[in-house]
């Protein structure tokens, strides 16, 4: 944001019936109500696994691509140049396939802005590629710091404080990228590609940590990578995938000025079935009482952003979960419905962005919540 400018930030929950169905999103172009040059980011929950194999996202980002490159006058390639794609695999449980959509406008700079309360802004930023021995290690974690200060900046933002979620897409490890590094002689963090998915998500959270000053620079190393779990951001959210190289980096938060009829705030959720912290959340920066007006709540939450995790000590407020030994069934598919039914029971749908394995996001079992609202001037009568 520049001092001459100022952000109208929208943002869309757009259901779909698959990974590839943007019908909703063409009605809403159609109509004029959601102009497509005009996005900035997606952040979408496909139904497949999540894991390696999970090809929905991919399929998804393709087809977002080819939607806006029309729009954008350039290639489908080059949207991902543009356009900050995030597609989160895995929608168990009562968690619905959705897109939610970010547009950002810039409007002349309103006198005494400075003044005006604060509302939401976006900011994006991607880090190099990497390759497959820096995934995990510091190399990532540095880029990711450097990624997070640099779409902070895009967003207008300066004090660390107006961060409310950070949402960054890493990449995983193939078989045939460990056996590349292997041939040179460098040896990646793990030889397992679904483990590499943890490595590549807590690298990338602790990089979000160091940027927002939650971490200090001497407590970071390759070795506290899924090992010292004291250290973690409370607004950091990351996806592994196999449709990238590098991070993306999609930051939420306000600024004085901004044009936006919507908020953001945040908490964390102690463990998986912390409902009462969405609530307290809601109450206090919303005035939204869930238990006194659900059709209020339905009607100014935009959405609500998660991270999900099965308590690495096998145990939810002292009592045994067996998530983390089934082994038909990965544990952070477990932890995505499971959170997944606490948020919608407390909001009343399903359609939430809930993303699973919140290593160093979030306090271990927990994980960082952030609410998207509508503000009431903004509604029409």
């Amino acid at each position: 944001m520049t001092t001459a400018l100022r952000q109208q930030v929208d943002v869309w929950r757009i259901a779909c019936s698959g990974p590839g169905d943007l019908s909703g999103v063409r009605a809403l172009i159609d109509a004029g109500e959601l102009v497509a040059a005009e996005v900035v980011a997606v952040m979408g929950k496909t139904e497949g696994n999540g894991c390696v194999n999970d090809f929905t996202r991919e399929y998804a980002s393709s087809a977002w691509c080819h939607l806006l490159g029309a729009a954008l006058a350039c290639t489908p390639e080059q949207v991902h140049g543009r356009v900050a794609l995030v597609m989160s695999g895995g929608t168990e449980g009562v968690l619905s396939p959705h897109f939610t959509v970010f547009t950002r406008r810039w409007l002349p700079a309103a006198d005494g802005g400075a003044m005006l309360p604060k509302r939401l802004v976006v900011g994006i930023a991607r880090t190099r590629d990497f390759l497959p021995e820096e995934m995990g290690r510091a190399a990532q974690i540095e880029a990711t710091r450097e990624a997070t200060l640099a779409a902070m900046r895009d967003a207008g933002i300066s004090d660390a404080a107006d961060v409310h979620f950070v949402q960054v897409k890493c990449p995983l490890l193939t078989a045939g990228k460990t056996a590349a590094a292997l041939a040179r002689g460098m040896a990646p963090v793990t030889q397992d590609s679904y483990e590499s998915m943890g490595y590549s998500r807590g690298a990338s959270a602790l990089g979000v940590a160091l940027a927002l000053g939650e971490v200090q620079p001497a407590e970071v190393s390759d070795a506290c990578v899924l090992s010292d779990w004291r250290l973690y951001s409370a607004r950091a959210s990351a996806s592994a995938g196999i449709e990238l190289e590098g991070n993306v980096v999609i930051v939420l938060g306000e600024a004085a000025g901004s044009a936006s009829s919507l908020r953001i705030a945040h908490t964390v959720m102690a463990d998986a079935i912390d409902a009462a912290s969405v609530r307290a959340l809601l109450r206090n920066a919303f005035d939204l009482d869930p238990d006194r007006d659900a059709g209020e709540v339905a009607a100014r939450v935009v959405n609500l952003l998660a991270k999900a995790e099965a308590s690495p000590n096998a145990l939810v407020r002292g009592v045994r979960h067996t998530m983390l030994n089934d082994s038909d069934i990965h544990s952070t598919r477990h932890a995505r419905a499971v959170v997944g039914g606490v948020l919608a029971s407390v909001v009343g749908q399903g359609a939430l962005y809930v993303s699973g394995g919140a290593e160093h996001q979030g306090p271990a079992g927990g994980g960082p919540l952030a609410a998207i609202v509508r503000m009431p001037d903004s509604l029409a009568p």
